[in-house]
């Protein structure tokens, strides 16, 4: 009988070995993206809220 050998996120294509396994991330990098990602978040909704208020007073401008 034959052992499957199974590795999860491995895999065996044309006889070489494929890694599709998440590359690992600390605790503090992680920490870090979501802040990051928190602030550019933050930037881009300030920016859209100061097109929307030059339109606003745009429209109100012209009657």
């Amino acid at each position: 009988m034959m052992k499957k050998n199974y590795t999860p996120g491995l895999t065996v294509q044309d006889g070489r070995l494929i890694n599709h396994r998440p590359d690992g991330e600390t605790g503090i990098a992680m920490a870090a993206r979501i802040r990051k990602n928190r602030a550019h978040q933050y930037k881009a909704e300030c920016i859209a809220d100061g097109i929307e208020l030059a339109e606003m007073r745009n429209s109100m401008k012209r009657y």
